[in-house]
Parts: C-alpha cells; sequence; structure tokens
C-alpha cells in the first residue's frame, strides 16, 4: 500500500486546514488507518484513527484527547481516501502528519491503535504549522 498525504501549510491560531491521505495498491476498505504527527524533538504520536472492523464496517473515529472536539477523521472508500478535518488550530498541533495504515484484514483492538507498532505502512508526511 502506498500513501500520499497532501494538505499541510501555514496558519494562524484558531485556523483550519483538511489533511488527505490518498491510498493506491491495497484493499483499502479493509484497512485501519489513522493519523500521527511529530514535532520537531519529539516522538511521533497519535492523532487519530479509523479502525476496521469487518467487511465495510468501520468504528466511530478515536481521537487522542489533545484534538477531540477540534479534529474530525472521515474516510471516503470510493477514493480510497482519509481526511483529517482540523479546526480551531493551536500552536502545539504544528508537526508533520503522517497517515498510516494497518495490513489488510487485520483486526485491531481499542487499546492498540495509538500503537506505531501496529501500523505497516505510513506516508511521506504533510507538514502542519501554526503560527501568528
Amino acid at each position: 500500500v502506498q500513501l500520499q498525504a497532501s494538505g499541510g501549510g501555514s496558519v494562524q491560531p484558531g485556523g483550519s486546514l483538511r489533511l488527505s491521505c490518498a491510498a493506491s495498491g491495497g484493499t483499502f476498505s479493509s484497512t485501519t488507518m489513522a493519523w500521527f504527527r511529530q514535532a520537531p524533538g519529539e516522538d511521533r504520536e497519535f492523532v487519530a484513527a479509523i479502525r476496521w472492523r469487518s467487511g465495510t464496517s468501520y468504528a466511530t473515529p478515536s481521537y487522542a484527547g489533545s484534538v477531540k472536539g477540534r479534529f474530525t477523521m472521515s474516510r471516503d472508500n470510493a477514493q480510497n481516501t482519509v481526511y483529517l478535518q482540523m479546526n480551531a488550530l493551536k500552536p502545539e498541533d504544528t508537526a508533520v502528519y503522517y497517515c498510516a495504515a494497518t495490513k489488510p484484514y487485520r483486526g485491531i483492538i481499542l487499546s492498540q491503535l495509538s500503537s506505531r507498532l501496529e501500523y505497516e505502512h505510513w506516508g511521506q508526511g504533510t507538514q502542519v504549522t501554526v503560527s501568528s
């Protein structure tokens, strides 16, 4: 699976951005997809995920506490794309954002959703800068 993230940029605090991640070469509809981010000098951290359950059934999106209520993750299986709508952006949201995918048909329990080790495929990252 190849992942291509886009949509990053520079915004002022309180602004919005929508990231996209297009997948190719795999069974997208049967894959758990996630967003992670990495700020300079920090570890890569979980942001959001949509967990695959079975067939084309998915769990409600899960979010890190720091973005809950501000970020919304969605997926469009017809376009093989996931999105991350980011509102009310803060300077601490500044980071490179990566999309990630598990192997197709791989079940993943909720408590492991935020672990980088669960994801086999990673996109190249897109920079988000929030600054006045």
